[in-house]
């Protein structure tokens, strides 16, 4: 009788056991809580390894609603993402050809998104119609969110732990672009704002809240001031825009004078990991 693939005979051949696969294999254990650790750690490591082989240096990121529709009340900021997006890969990708035209140089300040509809489609979207790459970092939700179809496929990551993905948000961010949002946008911002306000990251990362009128109405910044809820020098960790062009201008400035000046230059190693948002250490 032929010994099945996943039997072994024993040494005195009498008995036959169940060959156990290896862990790594073993997909109950994989989902039960004892393996929780590898999963957060498969979320860290996964992205890591794409970005590396990508050249994925640093990225500008856009947060927003995935409730806004190109159609719909709010069109006109999908479309004014859309444009932005496409006017900084644009832009990114003139310095990456400038700097060595083989374009063998790690790619700079590429645009990253949720992955999801609405604004995040918009950024994703406006990137590719640029000829350039685009990151989606998404993530599971009952409603609204599925991956668009205008993410680099090999840059379009599934993520089950909101930390692990806000992680991956701030990691490699420079810039940060706010459209008009809701719990998750604000959730967003507001962590990125904290961790420049205590200046808990090594790299500066410039903020911009894209509809001035919106976000004036929402937050009431200067009463936060007033209060004491936040120092007056708080309001400088952040700008407002309210057109593409104005957006595009701040973040040429800012990412020119902290990034791309000679003294100012990182030069890495491609295949070494990315420059990181690091917090620090002292």
């Amino acid at each position: 009788m032929a010994v099945p693939e996943d039997r072994e005979t024993l040494a005195d051949g009498a008995n036959l056991s169940i060959r156990r696969p290896v862990a790594y294999r073993e997909e109950a254990f994989l989902q039960s809580a004892d393996s929780r650790p590898l999963r957060i750690l498969s979320e860290y490591l996964w992205p890591l390894a794409h970005f590396q082989e990508e050249k994925i240096q640093d990225t500008i990121v856009f947060f927003g609603s995935a409730r806004i529709q190109e159609n719909g009340p709010l069109g006109r900021y999908y479309d004014e993402a859309r444009e932005l997006a496409r006017l900084v890969t644009e832009w990114s990708g003139s310095l990456s050809t400038a700097s060595n035209p083989c374009n063998e140089s790690p790619r700079r300040f590429v645009v990253c998104s949720g992955g999801g509809p609405g604004i995040m489609e918009a950024a994703n979207r406006g990137a590719t119609e640029a000829g350039g790459k685009s990151i989606g970092l998404n993530i599971g939700l009952p409603f609204e969110q599925r991956p668009n179809s205008y993410i680099t496929p090999e840059l379009s990551f599934e993520f089950h732990y909101f930390f692990m993905r806000k992680f991956w948000f701030a990691y490699l961010a420079k810039a940060l672009v706010v459209f008009p949002g809701g719990f998750g946008t604000l959730d967003e911002l507001s962590e990125i704002l904290t961790l420049a306000q205590t200046e808990k990251l090594e790299s500066k990362i410039l903020i911009v809240l894209y509809g001035s009128g919106f976000w004036n109405e929402i937050i009431n910044f200067e009463a936060l001031v007033k209060y004491g809820m936040i120092a007056d020098s708080d309001m400088n960790l952040f700008r407002f825009a309210d057109t593409p062009q104005e957006a595009l201008d701040i973040l040429r400035e800012g990412l020119t004078r902290y990034y791309l000046e000679p003294e100012k230059a990182l030069q890495l190693p491609v295949e070494e990991a990315p420059e990181i948002a690091r917090t620090r250490t002292s």
